[in-house]
This record gives C-alpha cells, structure tokens and sequence, in this order.
C-alpha cells in the first residue's frame, strides 16, 4: 500500500506536509539535496523535469522546470537558507520565469523541510509559510496536495528502483 501524505493547514498562513518515505536517513537527505535525483521525482505524473539545478548551500538555489506532453513549462526557485545537514533546511519558494527570475505576480513563500529517522524509513516534514491567507489559498487552489502527493509517488518508486 501506497504511503499516505499528511495535509493540513496549522495556521491561515500556512502549508504542512508530512510523509514517510521506505529508506533511511541518509538515501532520502540525498534524493532530496541533489540534482541526478531531484529530476526524477520533482515533477507531477504527465510531467519531466528538464531543467534541474542545484547548488545546495546557504544562499544557493536549486532551479527547475516542469514540462508536459504539450511542451508547456512551468519553473520554480529554492533558495537555500540554513542548511542542518540530515536534519533540516530552510529556502524561500518562487514560481519562477525560464531566467530563473521570480514571478511576482504568484505566491512566494518561506519552507522548513526536516528529516528524521523512525524504524528504517525517514519522516519528511514540510512546512510552509506564506506572506498571507489568500497567498496560501491561491497555492492550495492551483492543486499543491494532488501535485505534491504525484510528486511523492513518483519518489516512492524512485527509491524502490534504487536497491
């Protein structure tokens, strides 16, 4: 049976998921962190991610693209903030341009992603803070769970298909 992401809404600015992942600690840290993973899993089911860059360090960014079968791109941003290695870290979220430039006219946000280790699998936590509630509204609207519940799938049988 499939791992079940937990959504939920703990405040009118904010996003949390949580999930659990069938590796350890160090194999998620790494599918997370680093570009020859993330373009395997970072991207909805019917979608690629043809442009996956990642310098992880503070003040770093990892910047990427969404592509679907009709060749539409969607891009977003990280920029890294603190770095905990195999414990957390912090970024600000962007919707991006094909530049890497961030779109003003969509919601930014303020993510801290933590990992934890718990009986062979790693707990993945992620919550994210938007500047308002209808900032945050306009995200749940566009479909973040179901994106982020594909994405998740995805990385699922990534991680089977790495043993």
């Amino acid at each position: 049976m499939a791992a079940i992401s937990e959504f939920s809404t703990p405040s009118a600015t904010e996003i949390k998921v949580r999930r659990s992942f069938a590796a350890g600690l160090e194999r998620v840290w790494a599918v997370w962190t680093q570009a020859e993973h993330l373009k395997h899993w970072w991207s909805p089911e019917g979608f690629t991610a043809p442009i996956c860059e990642v310098d992880f360090r503070p003040g770093g960014a990892w910047f990427y693209c969404f592509e679907d079968a009709d060749d539409n791109r969607y891009y977003g941003k990280m920029i890294y903030g603190e770095i905990d290695a195999l414990r957390r870290f912090t970024a600000v979220d962007v919707f991006a341009d094909e530049d890497g430039n961030a779109n003003d006219d969509m919601p930014g946000a303020r993510t801290v992603i933590e990992f934890e280790e718990a009986d062979g699998a790693t707990i993945v936590s992620n919550c994210t803070h938007y500047d308002s509630k209808e900032a945050r509204d306009t995200v749940i609207e566009m479909g973040v769970e179901a994106g982020l519940n594909s994405c998740f799938a995805k990385l699922d049988r990534y991680l089977a298909a790495l043993d």
